[in-house]
Parts: structure tokens; sequence; C-alpha cells
């Protein structure tokens, strides 16, 4: 059995590996693997896109546990989810929105004990949930169902007067390309801050240092430089407006 583990946690504190001791005390068979422990602190949104992209990748049964969690110790559930084949674990924060937003998901509510400690949960609370799936437990077994668990969705791109779609930066990664919620087909321009891009196919669609847009691996358009940073280069931030202009028909 495989348990993933996204946090925010870093790995200089020792936090991860408390998190892997008791994994790996209570499923000693299974296999860890470490998605990413340098999600922005705190940024679920972050985290949340993140989970979309790999959650379906792995094999049928996998547990994926995620712990990007500013509500610990307040009054936030802490849930399991299955959901399409896999589980999930982690906060009611939104955190875990793909799996919740899929068809025929199903949630429990974990217990929260008074002898756990509230600032690490995902050692005391989510560590031995995901254990307890990795090993055979039913997921009703682990806690009462959960009604109307937090879901957070990317906003949706607006259709404009004159034909143009409205989007937004939604995501910056470690190489400063901007993600954007424009659905992304070959060809178009982008325009973001005066500046117009037309969309490419590729990174190398463009000379070294210059922007271009393209679309990414998500099937989302992206704003990149070649051989540099976007977000530095051309001061893009979450949240920023974007348009799309669709290619002039033939």
């Amino acid at each position: 059995m495989i348990i993933t583990l996204l946090t925010d946690f870093g790995t200089a504190d020792g936090y991860v590996g408390e998190m892997k001791g008791v994994l790996l005390s209570r499923a000693a068979d299974t296999a860890v693997v470490d998605i990413a422990h340098d999600i922005a602190a705190q940024d679920v949104d972050g985290a949340r896109l993140t989970v979309a992209r790999y959650w379906q990748r792995f094999p049928g049964g996998t547990v994926h546990l995620v712990v990007v969690d500013p509500g610990v110790g307040s009054e936030r559930a802490a849930l399991a989810v299955s959901s399409a084949g896999y589980f999930l674990v982690g906060p009611d924060n939104g955190v875990l929105s793909p799996a919740l937003l899929m068809p025929g998901a199903d949630v429990v509510a974990l217990p929260i004990s008074e002898t756990v400690a509230p600032t690490f949960h995902g050692r005391d609370v989510f560590a031995p949930a995901a254990a307890a799936l990795a090993t055979g437990a039913r997921l009703r077994d682990l806690g009462p169902p959960m009604r109307n668990p937090t879901v957070r969705r990317t906003p949706e791109p607006v259709r404009l007067h004159d034909g143009s779609l409205q989007g937004e930066i939604i995501a910056l990664d470690r190489f400063g390309n901007a993600i954007t919620n424009l659905v992304g087909l070959h060809g178009g321009t982008i325009e973001i801050d005066g500046t117009e891009l037309p969309v490419r196919r590729t990174y190398s669609d463009a000379a070294p240092g210059r922007a271009v847009a393209l679309v990414g691996s998500t099937g989302f358009v992206e704003i990149a430089v070649r051989k540099g940073n976007a977000a530095a280069q051309l001061g893009l931030s979450r949240g920023a407006l974007v348009r799309l202009r669709p290619s002039e028909p033939a």
C-alpha cells in the first residue's frame, strides 16, 4: 500500500519525520511517498491545486495524507475521504476539494480527543487515520458521516462583451510560471497588464529571456519567461487579471 504526504512543514524541524514515524509504526509495510513539504506556509489553495495534479495519478487504493492546516486546534473538522478509488485524509478547510467534488465521494469526521496535541493534528489525528486506511480499515470505522465538508473551487473565467475571456492567475510555480484559470486551446492572445502574448505550443517558442503564453500540462494557460522567472520579471502575483482573446476564425 502507498501513503503520500503533502505538507507545508518544510524539512528543517523534524515534523515530517514525526509523521513518518507514526505511519511506519502503524503500517510497517507501507511505502510513504513524499509529494512536497515546501507548500507556502498555510497556503490552502496552493495545496488544493497541488492535490488536483497528483491524487489520481497513483495506483488505486493509495492514501493521500494532506496537512496544510492553519486552523489546527480550532473547531474545524478532521476528515477522511473515499473518492474515485482513493483515500484522502486532512483538515476540513477545502484542501481535499478535488476529491470531494467527485461524484460519490464518501466523507467521515475523524474524532479529535482531548489527549492529542492541539497544535499537531498531522501527527496525532491524520497520520493514525491514514495508517489505518492503508492497513485495511473501512472508512466508516474511522468516524461518523460528515455532512457539507468545506469545498473550495477554482474561479471560473468570465466571458466579456467583446467575446474575450477574463480570468486570473491562480498559482505561481517554483519556476515563476504563472498558471491561470483559462483552459487553453492553441492559438489566441493573452493580455496582462498591457502586455500581449500569443499562445504558443511550448517554452522554446520564445527567445531566451522573453515572455511566452502556452498551455501547460494541467490544460490551463500559463505565462512563462524562457530561461527566466515570469513572476519576477513581469511582476505577476496570484489573483492578477488576464484576458484571452481567441484567434480570429480562418
